[in-house]
């Protein structure tokens, strides 16, 4: 048996860009709104043109979906937009104002994608914000309302992390899904011996 053959560098990132033509096609159909052959021939020849300009770096596979990892995820996100709406109506009717603070949290798969996919969830739940994404070290700068006491900034904290395994379980490959495991293992153990 031979080995496959492998593309060329300058191939595999020709052979990678095709999607992009394809989307970059439609949407200028969309925008001229009649599909007429002028319309398709012009927006073929547009999408080549941006996309050799600009060409976009290859993306490594970063995700694949989970059936049952999504409807965890969905399930569980409604849960948390509840509830966190009930912390913060608590908040604003109890006398005062309510206290907030900014939070470091470390991620444990530090992919783009899941990266990305995370601090949108965290940003969606009333009560958090994403104020910064410190990229190269996976870590995710947190605005929580209701931060006056310790044990917030733990829960906060927890709900971050509890939300980025919800999306490594819902889209992340396979070795994300057992270093997340990994991570909550070590976790435990660890709580253990505290």
């Amino acid at each position: 048996m031979t080995a496959p053959q492998r593309l060329p560098e300058a191939s595999r990132l020709r052979a990678t860009q095709w999607p992009m033509v394809l989307g970059l096609t439609l949407l200028w159909l969309l925008l001229w709104g009649t599909p007429t052959p002028a319309n398709i021939v012009t927006g073929v020849l547009v999408a080549l043109l941006v996309v050799l300009v600009f060409p976009l770096p290859p993306i490594e596979k970063q995700s694949r979906p989970h059936p049952f990892g999504i409807l965890r995820f969905v399930a569980r996100f409604a849960l948390d937009m509840v509830v966190s709406s009930w912390r913060i109506n608590r908040s604003i009717l109890a006398l005062g104002r309510p206290r907030c603070a900014v939070l470091a949290v470390q991620m444990r798969c530090p992919g783009d994608l899941l990266l990305t996919a995370t601090a949108v969830a965290v940003t969606a739940v009333p009560g958090s914000t994403v104020l910064e994404v410190d990229r190269r070290s996976g870590i995710l700068y947190l605005h929580v309302l209701g931060g006056d006491r310790e044990e917030d900034l733990a829960r906060a904290r927890r709900d971050a992390l509890r939300l980025e395994t919800r999306v490594v379980e819902a889209f992340g490959t396979a070795a994300d899904v057992a270093a997340i495991r990994a991570s909550e293992t070590a976790q435990e153990v660890f709580g253990r011996w505290r």
